[in-house]
């Protein structure tokens, strides 16, 4: 335990507003901060190599271009993806959603079909497939959970049928921070002929994710919630479901040739990847996959269960409050959403704010899993690798002096 304290310690050193500002920063599932290794990596980009990427013979272009095919080659090793071709490089994981949506969706989806979503997914990964469905007739249905997020073969069993095409589904919540057998879950899906999306936000930063293992069809993540700059996300396909993709968006570099009365595509991934690339944020998202690996997701593992054992015991100690989903730490993976009771949400969240302590309040763009659960709202905390016992402490003592002064005892 002293050994992961003091590398938690030394790491910590590396964030500037960790060590600079005082903040307990616990909305981590939102964004979460950055290394300076990273900062340095995009900085480096724009001060030595910085030019458009695939446009110039000269030097100074050849290396924007050899940087940013490197980022991407080292986003498929980092999730194991088969070839550095099946990466596409977007601004987040929602417009990675929606390049599945419009290319594959709009392209092969007809009346008769069905989609399959879960409740508790993202408004990303449920939007997208809601327009799918109202422009192509396809029929969207839900896919529930338990009251503690689980999603059983039994609850994919009666959703899925010979007319299933796609099931979109989370491999980890943002609210019940409960990890999904996409793995088996794949199994079933490949069963009767559909697909599987996987979000991977809440996932990749914190656990390792074998693309190939999974047999997902597609997954999607953003580089912000895991140590990247905003404005760089993922799309991981199979080749041949992006190799039959039309273009998701039209102009330069996403082209072979143009002539008034007829055009060839690029190649993937660079169809799917039109105008100016992020080459920048594309190397600072490579620099964030090397420091992930060099912290260890076992280092990060075992800090996250411990904090979030820690955050759960002193919160049940504490009347009036909920917790949403398992009473297992262990299936929380490092978020806690809870409720206390009598106080809103976002006064907890203001008066949290107001001893330097950062959560998230409101419905978390989840609001079909709120609906499912029956509440309107709810407070969340997550943690990631660097935040540390006193923190927590800090939080749940918070929470103590909440319930005091709305009136109730200890």
């Amino acid at each position: 335990m002293e050994k992961l304290e003091n590398k938690i310690r030394t790491l910590r050193a590396d964030f500037p507003i960790i060590k600079n500002s005082g903040y307990a920063y616990l909305d981590n599932a939102a964004t979460t901060q950055k290394p300076v290794q990273v900062l340095e990596a995009e900085r480096e980009y724009y001060e030595k190599r910085n030019a458009n990427p695939f446009r110039g013979v000269y030097d100074l272009s050849e290396a924007a271009t050899e940087a940013y095919e490197r980022a991407r080659a080292r986003t498929a090793a980092f999730i194991h993806a088969g070839k550095a071709e099946e990466i596409v490089f977007t601004r987040n994981a929602s417009e990675s959603l929606n390049l599945i949506a419009y290319s594959y969706g709009l392209s092969c989806l007809k009346p008769g079909d069905e989609l399959v979503v879960s409740v508790m997914e993202h408004h990303s990964n449920f939007l997208p497939w809601k327009m799918v469905a109202e422009r192509t007739g396809a029929t969207l249905r839900q896919l529930k959970c338990a009251p503690d997020g689980e999603i059983t073969q039994e609850h994919l069993a009666e959703v899925l049928n010979e007319h299933t095409r796609l099931v979109a589904l989370t491999q980890t919540s943002n609210i019940f921070g409960r990890v999904n057998d996409l793995r088996s879950i794949a199994r079933q899906v490949h069963a009767v002929g559909a697909v599987l999306v996987a979000d991977g936000a809440q996932s990749v930063p914190h656990m390792p994710v074998d693309v190939q293992s999974l047999d997902v069809d597609f997954l999607v993540f953003s580089g912000h919630k895991m140590l990247a700059p905003m404005g760089i996300g993922v799309l991981y396909g199979k080749y041949e479901l992006l190799e039959k993709m039309p273009p998701f968006l039209s102009g330069g570099e996403m082209i072979e040739t143009v002539h008034w009365d007829s055009v060839r595509y690029a190649s993937v991934p660079h169809k799917f990847e039109a105008g100016t690339v992020n080459a920048g944020g594309a190397v600072a998202l490579a620099a964030a996959m090397d420091y992930i690996e060099g912290v260890g997701f076992d280092v990060i593992h075992a800090q996250e269960q411990r904090l979030t054992a820690l955050a759960m015991e002193e919160m049940r100690d504490t009347p009036g409050i909920s917790i949403i989903g398992s009473e297992n730490p262990r299936e929380h993976m490092g978020i806690i959403t809870f409720l206390v009771e009598g106080v809103h949400p976002h006064d907890v969240a203001s008066i949290l704010s107001a001893e330097g302590i950062c959560v998230r309040a409101g419905h978390h763009c989840a609001q079909p899993l709120m609906d499912h659960l029956g509440i309107f709202s709810t407070t969340r905390a997550s943690f990631y690798f660097y935040n540390t016992e006193e923190e927590v402490r800090r939080f749940t003592d918070t929470l103590r002096t909440i319930r005091r002064q709305m009136g109730y005892g200890e």
